[in-house]
């Protein structure tokens, strides 16, 4: 066992967890900060999705050895009212429907239009490759992304 230091969401937090703990793990079970999603557990489908310093990273497979001392932004860090333009989005555009990967398809989006301000068809396909949707909404997330381009 170690002790982290991590920015959270804007709050200096610290762990004492092993140095080869999957930073999910740190979040939902140290921090019980529980809207990051396990999925698949190999980075492969993009449930665990957060954000390292403003960059989209699959948390699942994120060691917490390689995160200290740096800002990691949850689902819940995003905006603490639902305001931030890709949330209002996916609200407009009526996105989830089982809802379980939105989380990591919301900080993907935020990720891309933070660094792209107006993302091209293939920027957003490019960008959200790898989110898994169960129920099949990349329509309705490629035209929310589009719309918290516009807003952002």
């Amino acid at each position: 066992m170690a002790q982290y230091n991590l920015n959270v969401n804007g709050q200096n937090r610290q762990v004492d967890v092993d140095s080869d703990t999957p930073l999910l793990w740190v979040l939902r079970d140290t921090l019980s900060l529980v809207g990051t999603k396990y999925g698949c557990g190999i980075a492969q489908c993009g449930a665990c999705t957060v954000h390292i310093d403003g960059k989209a990273i699959r948390s699942c497979s994120t060691p917490i050895s390689a995160v200290a001392n740096q800002k990691v932004t949850t689902i819940e860090g995003l905006s603490e009212d639902g305001s931030h333009p890709v949330q209002q989005a996916w609200i407009e555009h009526d996105v989830p429907q089982c809802g379980y990967c939105q989380a990591g398809q919301i900080m993907t989006a935020a990720a891309l239009i933070s660094d792209n301000k107006n993302p091209s068809d293939s920027d957003i396909s490019d960008a959200m490759n790898g989110n898994i949707c169960r129920c099949g909404t990349y329509l309705r997330i490629k035209a929310a992304v589009k719309t918290a381009a516009k807003n952002a």
